[in-house]
């Protein structure tokens, strides 16, 4: 597979410096992943 040619293929998945829109969505889908492992991490607690 040849990625001369291809300029997104460098590009990084996560911008060191992210703009604000960005910053936001990226704090929103961090928070539902971070309650997401939370409640994963109470149900395993919970269970017989």
């Amino acid at each position: 597979m040849a990625t001369d040619g291809c300029e997104t293929c460098r590009m990084p998945v996560l911008d060191p410096n992210p703009q604000n829109g960005q910053k936001k969505m990226l704090l929103v889908f961090g928070s539902f992943f971070a309650i997401f492992v939370i409640i994963a991490i109470i149900a395993t607690i919970a269970s017989p």
